[in-house]
């Protein structure tokens, strides 16, 4: 039974459901070797979110949980955008701002000061908006003088912390976090835990998913929890946190 929600819903999902195709040849080899022959590589599709329903209302901090290959990112990049349900519908309102994978949307070529303008415009912010809030950016980020060097020379670390960095001072009403808060050492981490609070103090609404249970009690009020593609429990963040202990 999915919670109703106090305030009005920012995020809708409506019995979404994901495909995705499982190919059975095994190897490039074989199927290279099935082409010769003229032999067709069987594929098949997989139900990686079967029927899933909830609403996240306006402010509220949500955790989505579950073991690997439950099906939780890609319930994230429904709400996102980046993927399309298969059946049913994934609505939002106002600007989403998603961290969904480590510098997404970073070019490895450009220099982390173009790399904020371009993640900035992708985000719906003007060059104005960026030109106001860039000294912001890179402070939090503190990426400090490599904010000029071409970011495929960056660290996994340095890429999150502008990643984050530029999609919080995007004026967003939701942020969806997949994992990335687990890269960087403890204070960065410590800060932008602070951040995220600090933005759902403000009606900012958050859609999480993350393997550190201790990060979402203290972030999130809320769970739930995917068992392969289906949602088993949707409830208080403590309850949520036990089950998928148990």
């Amino acid at each position: 039974m999915a919670v109703q929600t106090a305030t009005p819903p920012t995020i809708i999902v409506e019995g979404a459901s994901k495909y995705f195709l499982r190919r059975n040849s095994h190897s490039f080899k074989e199927a290279f070797i099935g082409w010769l022959q003229k032999k067709k590589v069987r594929t098949d599709q997989f139900l990686a979110l079967d029927d899933i329903s909830f609403q996240v209302g306006e402010g509220e901090s949500v955790a989505i949980l579950g073991m690997n290959g439950s099906g939780k990112s890609t319930t994230l990049k429904l709400v996102s955008g980046v993927l399309e349900p298969d059946g049913g519908r994934v609505l939002t309102r106002g600007r989403v701002a998603g961290l969904i994978e480590v510098g997404a949307g970073f070019h490895p070529d450009l220099s982390g000061r173009e790399n904020v303008y371009l993640n900035a415009a992708i985000l719906g912010m003007s060059r104005k908006e960026t030109d106001e809030k860039f000294d912001d950016i890179v402070a939090f980020s503190e990426i400090g003088d490599f904010i000029d060097q071409e970011v495929k020379h960056y660290s996994s670390g340095m890429f999150m912390r502008l990643a984050f960095s530029v999609a919080i001072h995007v004026n967003l009403d939701t942020l969806l976090v997949d994992e990335v808060l687990s890269v960087g050492d403890a204070p960065f981490r410590a800060k932008c835990a602070q951040k995220i609070k600090e933005l759902t103090a403000r009606g900012v609404t958050m859609l999480v998913v993350s393997h550190d249970m201790n990060m979402v009690q203290e972030l999130c009020s809320r769970g739930i929890v995917i068992s392969k593609g289906k949602m088993i429990f949707d409830g208080p963040i403590t309850d949520a946190v036990e089950l998928l202990r148990s």
